[in-house]
């Protein structure tokens, strides 16, 4: 079958829900179908063994034969480690020993079961590492190889929606906030380049941990701030989350009519499933 004619489907796998968009293609195509199924996590099991079982399920619906996946990961499931300028690395195999490298010195031992991935490398500007458990991306590729399916490529939901919107972004400096269930991730970039992310449990109130979190970024590793910042924000799953008009911090929404968010992206507007 022509790569053109296969059907494509795009999937958000995160631990509480898996969001499924398939695109039919062929001679005549058919309406995107979306499925949003709800997880519920195992005892003793890790995190990712309950989405791992409704992907399978879903897959195994609708005839998913010879179609293209593409998956995007929550950042509950990715680790990240910002990679400064190195005018040094002279070839791919080197930049994935310094990645390494930064991971286990940032995370330890546990790291040595992660798979790493690099982004767009620039020597004067450096890069971004992300890690997620070698066993989770097997139980992916087992899953899409037994449905017989392709798989494009997996990648974490901060280097997604990241690359969507980025050319919002002020090119001089920008705060970047990816709100999720029980997450928040944030970066900073200066001048185009990656300065730190930060990716934490959202324990209590997303506005206040957000509005804190944003504080203690500049404070501890800006060195300065203006007396209005913008923060990008994506926040799906909290469509009501603003920040006091007094904090210094003004709210720059990512998703608009004109630039929507992927169709496979969480949202607070679809109704979870449930598969027995």
């Amino acid at each position: 079958m022509s790569p053109l004619w296969r059907d494509r489907i795009q999937i958000f796998f995160a631990p509480d829900r898996v969001d499924l968009v398939r695109v039919h293609r062929g001679i005549k195509p058919e309406p995107p179908v979306r499925l949003s199924v709800e997880c519920e996590h195992k005892p003793g099991a890790p995190a990712w063994a309950a989405p791992l079982e409704q992907l399978d399920q879903m897959s195994g619906t609708g005839g998913g034969h010879g179609a293209e996946v593409s998956i995007t990961i929550s950042n509950c499931f990715v680790r990240y480690v910002v990679l400064a300028a190195q005018q040094n690395i002279a070839n791919p195999a080197e930049l994935h020993v310094l990645a390494d490298f930064h991971t286990r010195e940032v995370y330890g031992e546990q790291a040595a079961d992660w798979v790493t991935s690099v982004s767009a490398w620039d020597p004067s500007g450096g890069g971004v590492c992300a890690a997620m458990e070698r066993a989770l991306l097997e139980g992916l590729e087992e899953v899409v190889t037994r449905r017989k399916m392709r798989l494009k490529y997996v990648e974490p939901y901060l280097a997604g929606a990241f690359d969507h919107w980025h050319k919002r972004f002020d090119d001089r400096r920008a705060w970047f906030a990816l709100v999720e269930s029980g997450r928040l991730c944030l970066a900073s970039l200066e001048n185009g380049a990656w300065k730190r992310i930060s990716n934490q449990r959202i324990l209590q109130n997303v506005e206040d941990e957000l509005l804190a979190a944003l504080d203690q970024e500049v404070m501890l590793f800006a060195g300065r701030k203006e007396n209005v910042e913008t923060v990008y924000l994506f926040a799906p799953e909290h469509p009501e989350l603003v920040l006091p008009e007094d904090c210094g911090w003004r709210v720059a929404l990512l998703s608009t009519e004109s630039l929507p968010a992927p169709a496979h992206y969480p949202s607070a507007a679809i109704t979870l499933e449930r598969l027995s």
